[in-house]
């Protein structure tokens, strides 16, 4: 109705709709260039920059993201979380920035450098543990869960760059088919001793399926939460990026406080009233 106000999923439709009309007037045969697609784009009024960082992710796509699917990706999770954004700034300083916040807020440390990206893993040692402990302001360091951070930035266009995170989060789902595999182990111990021992044939299986049904609650068991915590760390990251907060001032060499400081520091916002 004229003059009503159309909500933002109505909207999202609406425009894909239109979009899809707009495009399929045209024989694509097998593929577009690029030159086409920004040709194409610029008939329907997208802005060259979002068709640019539109192909840029296509791009930097990971091999099988999307794709890692069915009944046994429900049960253990993906092993890897990604996260991709485009930030104000130019690559040096945004590699700078970023660098410096993994692993002074992050409590990360710098595991490989690469031409294109940067990868870092947990810090290690009784001070970044104590740290990690006190989790000054709520903080909980999801991303130290990791296994490994890679971070990799693109420059886009002058003064826009294209910066995916990447979180491998496979030691996590180690850990919980390893916790499930051992108490169906136990399911099926206790299943052939309760034979040895005379039980009867209709009760033998109840150890087996009783620890079967507990290894199934611990492979999928807080999956949702720890996963969900660490690619909303990585999206806050992104955020903190775009809107300025995480910059390459902040990478400048200079003094910094002590381990020592910091963690005095956590304790003193611990009894703050």
């Amino acid at each position: 109705m004229a003059g009503e106000l159309i909500s933002r999923e109505a909207l999202d439709r609406i425009i894909r709709r239109a979009a899809e009309l707009q495009t399929g007037e045209r024989d694509i045969g097998e593929g577009l260039t690029e030159a086409e697609v920004e040709a194409l784009g610029n008939d329907v009024g997208i802005p060259a920059r979002y068709l640019k960082q539109a192909l840029l992710e296509e791009r930097t796509r990971l091999p099988g993201e999307g794709n890692e699917r069915g009944l046994a990706w429900s049960l253990v999770g993906p092993g890897r979380l990604n996260a991709h954004r485009v930030v104000p700034g130019n690559r040096v300083g945004v590699e700078r920035a970023l660098s410096a916040w993994m692993e002074g807020e992050e409590l990360l440390r710098v595991k490989r450098r690469y031409t294109e990206r940067t990868t870092w893993e947990q810090q290690v040692g009784f001070m970044a543990s104590m740290q990690r402990g006190l989790r000054g302001g709520g903080r909980r360091y999801a991303l130290a869960q990791a296994e490994e951070v890679a971070g990799q930035v693109t420059q886009l266009e002058p003064g826009f760059c294209h910066v995916l995170l990447s979180a491998d989060v496979r030691n996590l789902r180690r850990a919980r088919i390893g916790g499930a595999v051992a108490l169906a182990g136990m399911g099926a111990a206790g299943s052939v001793v309760a034979g040895t021992i005379g039980v009867l044939a209709p009760f033998l299986a109840l150890p087996a399926l009783g620890f079967g049904a507990l290894a199934l609650v611990a492979l999928v068991a807080g999956r949702g939460t720890q996963l969900g915590r660490i690619q909303v760390a990585l999206e806050q990251v992104l955020d903190r990026l775009e809107r300025g907060e995480i910059r390459s001032e902040h990478a400048l060499p200079g003094p910094r406080a002590s381990a020592f400081v910091r963690i005095a520091e956590e304790i003193r916002k611990q009894f703050q009233i």
